[in-house]
């Protein structure tokens, strides 16, 4: 009875965990005008998730969000600038491609799609590596994209993961408003350490 009571208890304490971290991401975002706080409040989220994974459960999550929220205003906001143009790019690929589909779609538009999920990819493995490495913005680019193309397993793990959460939360929406952002931490974190750790293992990464 008692195990089992434990094990409730712990289960209950991840979920408010989760929860928790996911309500200061949307509070600092909106703190930040949405605009100059999204970034600095997804790397602190990517962080505290980090550090979870890490074993460091029992860090007071307010207290470190905050530290890195205002440690990494600047540096996330300058990154975001770079991820912003990628993301104006995908953009309008998706306006050209609807623009001039026609009936079906044709071989000429493989380059585009292609594009499209080489930036999803990266994104997998930007906010990782801005948690995980302590590497200027330069290296921290050139990093995200060669683990990346190194690591198509890991890809494919993080797609199926999310792609399995997607049908979840659409099937119960509030889940998405509570645990979303986190859950996708979470998994992207997860897996990526696992990348992390077999090219440390290698010696294969340049910073």
């Amino acid at each position: 009875m008692n195990n089992a009571m434990s094990t409730i208890y712990h289960i209950l304490d991840w979920i408010m965990k989760f929860a928790f971290v996911n309500l200061l991401w949307n509070i600092f975002t909106l703190a930040g005008g949405i605009i100059l706080g999204f970034y600095p409040a997804t790397i602190a989220m990517f962080t505290i998730v980090r550090s979870w994974l890490r074993g460091k459960t029992d860090e007071p999550v307010l207290k470190y969000f905050w530290l890195h929220y205002k440690s990494n205003f600047l540096k996330s906001n300058l990154l975001g600038l770079f991820l912003n143009v990628l993301l104006g790019l995908v953009i309008l690929d998706i306006y050209y491609i609807q623009v001039n589909m026609v009936a079906a779609l044709t071989w000429t538009y493989i380059p585009l799609f292609a594009f499209m999920l080489l930036i999803i990819l990266y994104l997998f493995y930007i906010f990782p590596c801005f948690a995980h490495y302590d590497l200027n913005i330069i290296s921290l680019m050139k990093n995200a994209l060669f683990i990346m193309l190194i690591s198509p397993i890991h890809s494919f793990l993080i797609i199926v993961s999310i792609v399995s959460v997607f049908f979840i939360m659409r099937a119960i929406p509030a889940l998405f408003f509570i645990f979303g952002g986190v859950t996708y931490a979470f998994i992207t974190v997860w897996i990526s350490l696992h990348a992390f750790n077999r090219i440390q293992n290698q010696k294969i990464l340049n910073k």
